[in-house]
């Protein structure tokens, strides 16, 4: 049962992602609005996958890269969701759709593998720790898409020659204030969830710091957003830089990702 529902989850994202997609090109909001509730009947079948997951292993699947970039996907599919119910633009999930589909593309790789919960992770804040700094990165996630929205809308209103995708993006303003938002939830849910990190390795290990690789690049992370958002409150950032600030802050947090997974020796090997 369990991998029929993700496979039901897998293909309504990806019908939906084709939706989204074409409603861009073609100019058809209403094509978007049946994206957007196939978006929903996805999430809802990818949030059953996850419960059938729980009561199967009798754990909360965030062991290993593929169950938390699974994770990692189905935290950005509802908070877009909440996200779009909030503000009405219905055509970023162009954008939003394609990173989910392709975040489970590659966990569907693992998910299937069993992985031995290790005494390290079976304490009760561990899921804490995980959910929120995944929530925070999956709404700097979405920042980025806003901002790519935006930088996108942008260049074509300045273009002197009218294109069909400009009349369909929301305004520069809207897509700031979804970049704004992202950004202002998204922080305090890092930071919440790297404290809490901190909290149980110094319970589990004895110190709060022991110069992991993972830790190194969060940190790098962490600063580079609070660099962002302190730009954005205190000196009144709006608009191109911080839509441009977010989206290469958000590459950077895949390369730092990417990198420290596959070529440095971490304690995090298990998340």
């Amino acid at each position: 049962m369990t991998p029929i529902l993700f496979k039901i989850a897998f293909c309504a994202y990806l019908v939906s992602t084709l939706g989204y997609v074409s409603s861009l090109m073609g100019k058809q909001v209403r094509i978007a609005k049946l994206a957007l509730w196939l978006m929903c009947a996805a999430f809802c079948f990818h949030s059953l996958f996850l419960l059938s997951r729980i009561f199967e292993t009798g754990r909360i699947p965030i062991l290993g890269c593929h169950e938390v970039l699974n994770f990692f996907a189905w935290i950005m599919a509802g908070i877009f969701l909440i996200l779009q119910f909030r503000t009405r633009t219905v055509v970023l999930g162009a954008f939003v759709s394609p990173v989910v589909l392709l975040l489970l593309i590659y966990a569907s790789r693992g998910l299937g593998a069993a992985v031995t919960m290790p005494s390290v992770l079976q304490g009760a804040l561990v899921p804490f720790h995980v959910f929120l700094s995944v929530a925070g990165e999956a709404l700097f996630a979405l920042a980025s898409c806003a901002g790519a929205m935006y930088l996108l809308q942008d260049r074509f209103l300045k273009q002197k020659k009218a294109r069909r995708i400009s009349s369909v993006l929301p305004s520069l303003g809207e897509l700031d204030r979804i970049n704004h938002f992202c950004l202002l939830w998204g922080f305090p849910l890092l930071t919440l969830g790297l404290l809490v990190g901190a909290f149980w390795a110094r319970v589990v290990w004895g110190s709060s710091w022991q110069w992991d690789p993972k830790q190194i690049w969060t940190l790098a992370v962490w600063a580079t957003y609070a660099v962002l958002l302190h730009q954005r409150l205190a000196i009144g950032w709006k608009g191109h830089k911080p839509a441009v600030f977010s989206l290469l802050a958000f590459l950077f947090f895949l390369a730092a990702f990417l990198v420290g997974k596959n070529f440095f020796p971490t304690i995090h090997r298990f998340i």
